[in-house]
């Protein structure tokens, strides 16, 4: 059983930074992709970032430019540095780890408890 913790959240002003982790436990060799998801208030999950076992890295536009997913293997753990924060960062951040592809459905995933963000302006 793949278990996912998530931390680093908080709250920030607007042009902050923060660094996310995702620490697995029970980490299975069949999980392929790691990615970062978020919600706010009021909407639907949405993706925000991806890095596959081989390192292959993804990001929504939302983020690009301003955010970085990174892996240490040796540890099990997946960051996302975010910088240049905005109020529209705010959420709910979750990682989750699939099989093969972080597009897949999100009960073929493991899901961590969420970190929250909040970014004032």
């Amino acid at each position: 059983q793949v278990q996912l913790v998530e931390s680093g959240g908080g709250s920030v002003q607007a042009g902050g930074s923060l660094r996310l982790s995702c620490a697995a436990s029970g980490y299975s060799y069949n999980t392929n992709c790691v990615g970062w998801f978020r919600q706010a208030p009021g909407k639907e999950r949405e993706w925000v970032a991806s890095i596959y076992k081989k390192g292959q890295t993804y990001y929504a536009d939302s983020v690009k430019g301003r955010f970085t997913i990174s892996q240490d293997n040796a540890r099990d753990t997946v960051y996302l540095q975010m910088n240049g924060l905005k109020a529209e960062d705010t959420a709910m951040y979750y990682c989750a780890a699939f099989p093969l592809s972080c597009g897949e459905p999100p009960d073929r995933g493991y899901w961590g408890q969420g970190t929250q963000v909040t970014v004032s302006s």
